[in-house]
């Protein structure tokens, strides 16, 4: 392969890496190379981590999954993970969802479950534990426990978000860019601040 061609691709690797709502637009000459390599690296991470991926996903490689056995991750059909993200089962994503750049989850005991066609974006952060607060012991020997987070279908969650373990996020809602999530969302609700609350309907 000429220097010039390599050197493109290398970068255009990189561009689907945090922008991999372009892998769907690719044109032929560039989707045969690019399916090409997201089969190699999806195969081996397969290998190595317990991972469920359906069809046509994009998985950047340089996101980090982790999942131990009985922790899995599996990823729906047309579904795709950013750079960056930091993602520990057990988590299930429903079809079509998003993961933007630098995104953390992490299942906890009791797992994050996604719905179908939700959007994440970038920097936002859901974990499925808590640890004990009671104040005869330090923090790092209290109890860890995990009640699991189910976020629905057709939502969208704006930069920056928080979600705290427990929450149950309805289908449809929006959450505003920089919110900080500690209760539950209703369907087709708008919520924004911190913590959380209503500011708007969607329907």
């Amino acid at each position: 392969m000429p220097p010039d061609l390599e050197h493109y691709r290398q970068q255009h690797k990189l561009r689907l890496s945090y922008m991999p709502w372009l892998y769907a637009t690719l044109k032929p000459e560039h989707r045969a190379w690019a399916e090409e390599w997201q089969q190699h690296w999806q195969s081996y991470l397969c290998s190595v981590e317990t991972v469920q991926l359906g069809q046509n996903c994009f998985i950047a490689p340089e996101a980090r999954l982790f999942a131990e056995p009985g922790r899995p991750i599996i990823v729906g059909d047309n579904s795709y993970i950013a750079a960056d993200c930091v993602i520990h089962g057990p988590i299930t994503l429903g079809a079509g969802v998003s993961i933007n750049h630098h995104v953390t989850l992490d299942g906890g005991r009791r797992g994050i479950h996604i719905g179908r066609n939700t959007r994440i974006a970038a920097y936002s952060c859901a974990y499925a534990f808590n640890h004990g607060m009671a104040a005869d012991h330090p923090i790092q020997d209290q109890p860890v426990t995990s009640r699991g987070i189910y976020i629905g279908e057709d939502v969208w969650i704006g930069a920056k978000t928080g979600i705290v373990d427990g929450v149950t996020i309805g289908d449809g809602a929006i959450i505003g860019m920089g919110s900080q999530v500690t209760r539950d969302i209703a369907p087709y609700t708008k919520v924004a601040g911190n913590p959380a609350h209503l500011i708007g309907q969607r329907r």
